[in-house]
């Protein structure tokens, strides 16, 4: 069996949520607001409304899509800021370029629709990261499942998801260190197609065990 060059290290995150000074009544102060918030809110708002809603498969993906359907009425634009995927985004400053494009030209398009009061406001939050470094790693191909059969949720989400920020890369840290370390590219290739809205993270992880085992591990 390879030993890879380099060991995988498995490592977790925890996040600090903060409230922003940001808050949006209505689809056009929603627009301004989205032009002025932060990267952790968009960070929130996006990747970590994946993570807390990660056990459902249906459904908008990110609190602005969902915001607007519920609390705007407007499908159209819920459904267009639903199919921006975080997996085609190597930076946060991009996905909030396209979120604000997104409700900006509806605004231009339906101005009355724009300034109606939303039944509810939008309450901006932000997350923060701390990556935490687990005692756990491993050299080989066996050593890697024996370690991902037991990794939390969060440090699936770490690796397989919010990774892909932090490597500025359309990958995660798994398929990366597989191609790199173990030469076995089209097993990360496969991995890194897993799709992670019609999968809980449960369902990531055990495909990602059953695509190793079908590898032989």
């Amino acid at each position: 069996m390879k030993t890879a060059r380099d060991p995988f290290r498995f490592s977790t995150a925890a996040y600090i949520t903060r409230v922003c000074p940001l808050e949006a009544g209505s689809l056009a102060e929603l627009s301004e607001a989205l032009e002025r918030s932060s990267d952790a809110s968009i960070f929130y708002h996006t990747f970590q409304s994946l993570h807390r809603h990660h056990f459902l498969t249906e459904g908008y993906s990110n609190d602005f899509a969902q915001w607007v359907l519920a609390a705007c009425n407007c499908s159209e634009l819920a459904e267009r800021l639903a199919s921006f995927d975080i997996r085609d985004y190597l930076s946060l400053a991009d996905l909030r370029r396209d979120f604000c494009w997104a409700v900006r030209d509806y605004c231009q398009t339906y101005p009355s629709r724009a300034e109606a009061p939303a039944f509810e406001s939008f309450d901006f939050l932000e997350a923060v990261e701390v990556a935490v470094p687990l005692d756990l790693e491993a050299a080989n191909l066996r050593e890697f499942v024996e370690v991902l059969a037991r990794l939390s949720h969060a440090s699936i989400y770490f690796h397989f998801i919010s990774s892909r920020l932090r490597l500025h890369l359309r990958t995660n840290d798994f398929s990366l260190w597989l191609e790199r370390n173990l030469g076995l590219p089209s097993l990360a290739d496969r991995i890194n197609r897993i799709d992670i809205y019609t999968h809980t993270l449960e369902g990531v992880q055990r495909t990602l065990l059953d695509l190793i085992a079908r590898q032989g591990a």
